[in-house]
């Protein structure tokens, strides 16, 4: 059996290699997880910017207060990562958008063709909203964010969405520049009981 294909096309540090504060993140993550995904260890390449990537991505993904539930930040993130061609965003984020959501089919029908998904008008708009970031921030403009109030996000909710739009396109690219490859247990996560996959 031949060994599995690298995670990145860059050198990939153990565990015991990284520095403490990143090793002590890492283990809490495969202590909740199970493993270790493979972002956390790629982007370690480089620990400045992997605790920056992570503080980030923390105050961004784990925010406390506002209209949007963790499952609309993860969607955002699937339906963004889709457009920008990311394997490892979408499976990783869709893994944790299927557990948040109890739904085994969402991420798949946002990741593909967000429109047609089994989503909620409210969770429609705010797709709307974050596509145009993604893909025509340059056109946003006062009717968008009128658009957004009408189904309850305020001008902050608004700023998140953009931010987590943002921030992930930084991510979709460097994961496809480095070749980042997701993790085997991220295509059966949230599809199946656990024990049964």
């Amino acid at each position: 059996m031949s060994p599995p294909p690298p995670i990145s096309r860059y050198p990939v540090p153990t565990l015991e290699q990284v520095p403490e504060d990143i090793r002590t993140r890492i283990l809490e993550v495969q202590a909740k997880a199970g493993f270790v995904p493979n972002v956390f260890l790629a982007l370690a390449h480089r620990p400045d910017e992997w605790r920056a990537f992570v503080a980030y991505h923390d105050a961004l993904m784990l925010k406390e207060g506002g209209s949007l539930t963790k499952g609309d930040r993860e969607m955002i993130v699937v339906a963004t990562s889709a457009a920008n061609n990311c394997l490892y965003c979408v499976l990783a984020h869709g893994a944790i958008l299927r557990i948040y959501e109890k739904k085994p089919l969402v991420s798949d029908q946002v990741a593909v063709n967000w429109r047609k998904a089994d989503i909620t008008p409210r969770q429609r708009a705010m797709l709307e909203f974050a596509m145009k970031v993604c893909q025509r921030s340059h056109e946003v403009g006062e009717a968008d964010f009128a658009a957004l109030a009408e189904h309850g996000f305020s001008a902050e909710d608004a700023w998140d969405i953009a931010a987590i739009t943002a921030f992930f396109g930084m991510s979709n690219r460097m994961a496809n520049t480095i070749g980042m490859r997701p993790n085997d247990e991220f295509y059966l996560m949230g599809r199946v009981p656990k024990g049964k996959g």
